[in-house]
């Protein structure tokens, strides 16, 4: 998975390595995110724009190449995000910190949820054994 941290450390990559590193995380991945494959799709398209190519002249080959071994959904969420990141950069990385906010919040609310439980379990008494048998001074008594 691309984080917020690969993201800031791009910004100081020369744009040719940016597109290497983002194919090189994207190696072996059976089921990318659209969201990944959206950004070497923007990456491709601003490669096209700043060599002075017709847009779509390689990237459209890359976007071919994904048909056939994604869902439509993915190719297509895929292209709205690499729109997106070419054309509001700022709308989609406030995107991205909410979805990393998000997550971090879900992480904190499981973990208090596992303290919560741990702490209504009942310790067990020196009196009654861990195993459940009644200690021979209760048999008696």
């Amino acid at each position: 998975m691309i984080s917020e941290k690969d993201l800031a450390e791009f910004e100081g990559v020369p744009y040719e390595e940016r597109i290497s590193r983002v194919e090189k995380l994207l190696e072996g991945k059976s089921e990318p995110r659209p969201f990944e494959l959206g950004l070497l799709l923007a990456l491709k398209m601003g490669q096209e724009l700043r060599q002075g190519k017709e847009l779509g002249s390689e990237s459209g080959d890359l976007v071919a190449s994904w048909v056939g071994k994604y869902s439509e959904w993915t190719v297509e969420e895929a292209i709205a995000s690499a729109k997106e990141f070419l054309t509001n950069p700022a709308a989609l990385a406030e995107k991205i910190k909410a979805g990393f906010k998000k997550k971090a919040e879900e992480a904190e609310a499981k973990a208090a949820e596992a303290a919560n439980a741990a702490d209504s379990v009942p310790a067990a008494s020196a009196e009654t054994p861990a195993d459940g048998r009644v200690a021979e001074s209760e048999q008696n008594g």
